[in-house]
């Protein structure tokens, strides 16, 4: 039986509302931490020698200037005592604060003639006598953030994203012409190029992020960026499955699209990135491998709608779905790139493009056996991985 104290308590609990009852936890443990701060409890100041860690986030380059965008990536401040090029001193260095607190930035400007294709190494003295080092391999003048510069990253995003998906979808009066279980062929294939953009992008996320401050999460924000968008993802299917209006074959077709669209956002961003630090040597051979390689994208939206009648407009609309994001990407990489961010949206379209093979894999099923993994669809994604493989030789450097 409930004591009466207690039967009390409860009743004037129902009362209040809920939001207040939610918030009453949070404001409880506030408290608590703020007292232990406020009584300065034993074991709460840091002992011991600072541990400076800093990152080079960013290195711009301007005619007689060297320019290093900072990241404290350890746990107590950083002061930067001294700056050297190639082992020599530069005493007329400014670090901007000079002091870095945790996580916060700081923008070291350098005065120093650099001569363009000549390699260099900054070296950061601390004021405990810790280094931080920054090489450039090939040292290039940082274009200017104006109009042009952002033209010519619209017009490299729509060279490599809109106009390849685009051309790709042109496979479709062939895909709608083949016998069925080519078509299950073809879905296979998507299925294929979709796993070898997944792991292609999981292991330069991975790699981009154990560049940059690992505070932030380091390589584990690709799986953060992953999880995230294979959950919303998943809540965007259910979501339009419900609604209805939609064929199968076109809701698949969009999931396509989506994926393959956050998966050329990061695509977009590296080129981005590497033309701002002029890294990008953007012949015509990397367009064709550029074009080559995201052609079989195209293949990958409209093979789901191969039984279908789609609009003119639709299919436009898909092709724009996939490939504006690169331009997009190449706006953020040129601006505001970041191995922490990079390494988010690349798990963000890992993510995606994983949520949507896990749709594809039921359209492979074999009708008379009921097996998902047959001759035919094994073949199918072999070829694939095969493709995107292939077409990626083309445009690695």
């Amino acid at each position: 039986m409930t004591p009466p104290a207690e039967s009390h308590a409860l009743r004037g609990a129902r009362r209040l509302p809920a939001w207040l009852l939610g918030l009453g936890p949070l404001v409880l443990v506030t408290l608590l931490v703020a007292a232990l701060f406020a009584l300065d409890l034993p074991g709460l100041d840091r002992r011991g020698v600072p541990q400076e860690v800093m990152a080079v986030e960013r290195t711009v380059l301007r005619p007689g200037v060297i320019e290093l965008h900072l990241r404290n990536d350890g746990a107590d401040p950083v002061r930067i005592a001294q700056v050297a090029v190639n082992d020599a001193y530069i005493p007329t260095a400014q670090v901007d604060p000079p002091e870095v607190g945790r996580l916060d930035g700081a923008v070291a400007r350098i005065p120093y003639d650099w001569i363009e294709g000549e390699a260099y190494e900054v070296t950061l003295v601390t004021a405990t006598g810790a280094t931080v080092g920054a090489e450039i391999e090939a040292a290039v003048e940082t274009p200017a953030r104006d109009a042009g510069f952002f033209g010519l990253m619209a017009l490299l995003g729509l060279y490599v994203g809109i106009i390849p998906v685009t051309l790709g979808m042109l496979w479709l009066p062939f895909v709608r012409r083949v016998r069925p279980a080519l078509i299950r062929l073809f879905m296979a294939a998507t299925v294929g190029l979709l796993a070898f953009l997944a792991v292609d992008a999981l292991l330069e996320g991975v790699e981009t992020g154990g560049t940059g401050a690992q505070a932030f999460g380091g390589a584990g924000l690709v799986l953060l960026g992953a999880l995230v968008a294979y959950v919303a993802l998943s809540a965007v299917d259910a979501a339009v499955s419900r609604r209805g209006g939609a064929s199968q074959g076109m809701r698949l077709a969009t999931l396509v699209a989506i994926g393959i669209g956050l998966h050329n956002l990061g695509e977009g961003l590296a080129i981005g990135s590497a033309y701002a630090v002029g890294e990008l040597a953007l012949g015509a051979f990397l367009v064709v491998g550029f074009a080559l390689h995201n052609t079989t994208e195209g293949l990958a939206i409209v093979a789901p709608v191969a039984g279908g009648s789609p609009r003119l407009g639709q299919l436009l609309a898909l092709g724009a779905v996939a490939g504006a994001p690169a331009v997009l990407g190449a706006w953020i990489g040129g601006v505001a790139f970041t191995p922490p961010l990079a390494a988010l949206l690349l798990g963000v379209g890992v993510g995606a493009i994983v949520q949507v093979a896990v749709q594809l894999l039921p359209t492979l099923r074999d009708p008379d056996s009921g097996r998902v993994m047959t001759p035919l669809t094994a073949g199918g994604l072999t070829a694939g991985v095969a493709v995107m493989y292939l077409t990626s030789l083309m445009i690695a450097g």
